[in-house]
């Protein structure tokens, strides 16, 4: 086992940082890595916010609801980027509602994501410590105004990380084999049996984000965590249709 898969399988969720910065030749380094992850067709329709501004830490903090965010050393908010390509479209008299379609906008959304993984990957394989932030979407309407992000631009996900100042556990996971099919998905009688075991250890799983306790079972967080919608996040559309993105382009 190579010390790249030794990471990625000691993952652990950071929220917690010492006061040290990061050297600006690392940021140099994670930002090339960024820069160089996978696009759909090539477009790199997606852009990085570095946030350096407390002030706006603060206040993405409190929009995300985790104060913990405002302590990360580096805070980055990957972005949809239709902008950037619409423009050069528009200087050449060839743009059109395709570029901007909502098809372009889930090109992007994954390239932002696919850049916040490689990222962490890259910050872990340095001894640092993350945290993904998808706190952001608890009202992407004001984080868009806190960035003064224009339109055709869209958060994604934030990934906050620096030198780790705490020791969590690592999570327990589902086994692999209920989230695995081959060919076809597979479907069972009684979920809860199947998971049964996992939501005991799940149990035994101490959260650091809530001060030590310990973790309820696996199944009785499904009800409220995605049961249940935080105010504002159900106002993506309308945002999306804000920021100029066609949803429905005509032929």
């Amino acid at each position: 086992m190579n010390e790249t898969i030794k990471n990625l399988l000691n993952h652990r969720t950071i929220r917690e940082f010492t006061d040290e910065k990061i050297d600006q030749d690392t940021i140099k380094t994670l930002l090339d890595v960024v820069n160089m992850s996978a696009s759909s067709n090539g477009m790199q329709n997606m852009s990085v916010i570095r946030v350096t501004d407390q002030k706006i830490k603060d206040e993405l903090a409190d929009n995300g609801n985790q104060a913990y965010m405002a302590r990360a050393t580096e805070l980055w908010i990957f972005i949809v980027d239709l902008k950037r390509n619409y423009e050069i479209a528009k200087e050449m008299g060839l743009e059109n509602d395709n570029i901007i379609s909502f098809d372009k906008f889930i090109q992007g959304f994954t390239d932002g994501v696919i850049a916040a993984q490689n990222l962490t990957v890259a910050v872990e394989s340095l001894g640092l410590g993350a945290n993904y932030f998808g706190n952001i979407h608890n009202d992407t309407a004001r984080v868009i105004e806190l960035l003064k992000m224009p339109k055709l631009t869209y958060p994604v996900v934030g990934v906050g990380f620096g030198i780790p100042n705490q020791n969590p556990q690592i999570k327990p996971r589902m086994d692999i084999k209920l989230k695995t099919f081959e060919n076809s998905y597979k479907t069972y009688n009684s979920y809860l049996d199947i998971i049964s075991d996992y939501d005991k250890e799940m149990t035994t799983y101490y959260d650091l984000r809530e001060n030590g306790r310990k973790s309820a079972s696996f199944s009785s967080q499904i009800p409220k965590k995605q049961g249940t919608i935080i105010k504002n996040r159900n106002k993506i559309f309308e945002t999306l249709k804000n920021q100029g993105f066609v949803l429905d382009p005509k032929e």
